[in-house]
């Protein structure tokens, strides 16, 4: 593979690791490390919508890591953060490590990752362990990850929904996330939040903000650039694709403002039929890409990636722009 193929919108084309596998690494991220890129996600299970559970996919397998030199060809590392047969754990399959986001903390030397987590079987829900946020830490970025537990961020009232992890120039991590409170089960509260991470990246402190030009979004991802600070986000739609909104701020806590579609030249206001993953620097330059997401339904692991470079406006602005392929 000598460039990025996404093919025509409406399609699901595969990517393949060296082996010749399918990757399978859903809503992650990428982070570079040790002269690699990484990257990372939940690995579905290779079933049918209708056969996983109220809310979808879900895994028996668990977090997952590949590795590249030059983001086109990948390497399977294995699991790095494994879901359990014991009945008793709170990793016990099937179950949900969603969305899960991988930093690296300078100050202990490890690597944390954050996610939604949701126990046994992997349904969402408004119980205690059917929405929550889930960390992780390791010493070696494709190590064995060591489950540190679950928590809901600001207070057990705010269920966890989708979620990303940001670390900012000054070295501080923040979890933003979807936050629906228990009582809102029509939706009338619930709105993306950003919540500051203790030094260690391993617990969320009481410095939040409710981010109200979020009200109803999910599926963040945070990048900087030229002063800003932009947040691609999506709608509340389940599966169904829907419109991108991206928003931007002078600090990560400060006042968001809506910034409308991010999306150029989209005609259905799908977001190119994708959803929002994440936003990572390729390194060495001022390029960063959008990683997105076509979730296939009909059996999610042949799900497709959809990666697409983003363009910084002069006027402090963000767009996207459709590419079947193309090369860094």
């Amino acid at each position: 593979m000598e460039a990025f193929v996404h093919g025509e919108i409406h399609e699901f084309p595969d990517w393949y690791d060296e082996d010749g596998n399918v990757i399978n690494a859903s809503d992650g991220g990428v982070i570079y490390a040790e002269g690699k890129y990484h990257w990372y996600g939940q690995a579905f299970r290779p079933m049918g919508f209708a056969t996983q559970g109220e809310g979808g996919q879900s895994t028996t397998t668990g977090v997952v890591m590949y590795a590249s030199e030059d983001l086109l060809h990948w390497t399977y590392e294995g699991v790095i953060l494994a879901c359990s047969t014991d009945p008793t754990s709170p990793l016990y399959a099937p179950m949900r490590f969603e969305r899960p986001k991988i930093v690296y903390n300078e100050k202990t030397k490890q690597y944390v990752l954050w996610c939604h987590y949701v126990k046994h079987p992997g349904d969402h829900g408004f119980l205690p362990g059917t929405g929550e946020a889930g960390v992780a830490y390791c010493d070696k970025v494709n190590g064995s990850y060591t489950w540190v537990g679950s928590c809901r961020p600001i207070n057990e009232e705010g269920i966890v929904r989708d979620c990303t992890l940001y670390k900012d120039k000054d070295g501080t991590a923040y979890f933003i996330y979807d936050r629906h409170p228990i009582k809102d089960k029509e939706n009338k509260n619930r709105c993306l939040h950003i919540v500051k991470l203790t030094e260690d990246y391993l617990a969320p402190t009481n410095e939040y903000k409710r981010i109200e030009a979020g009200f109803l979004r999910e599926a963040p991802a945070v990048v900087y650039h030229d002063g800003y600070y932009y947040m691609v986000t999506s709608g509340l739609t389940g599966w169904a694709t829907n419109q991108a909104k991206y928003l931007r701020a002078r600090t990560l806590l400060g006042e968001w403002k809506d910034m409308g579609d991010p999306c150029v030249g989209d005609e259905t206001h799908t977001t190119f039929e994708t959803q929002t993953t994440y936003i990572f620097r390729v390194e060495g330059t001022d390029t960063y890409i959008h990683m997105a997401e076509r979730h296939n339904t009909e059996n999610f692991l042949h799900c497709s990636y959809v990666w697409l470079p983003i363009e910084f406006g002069a006027d402090h602005t963000l767009s996207l722009i459709y590419r079947k392929e193309w090369k860094l």
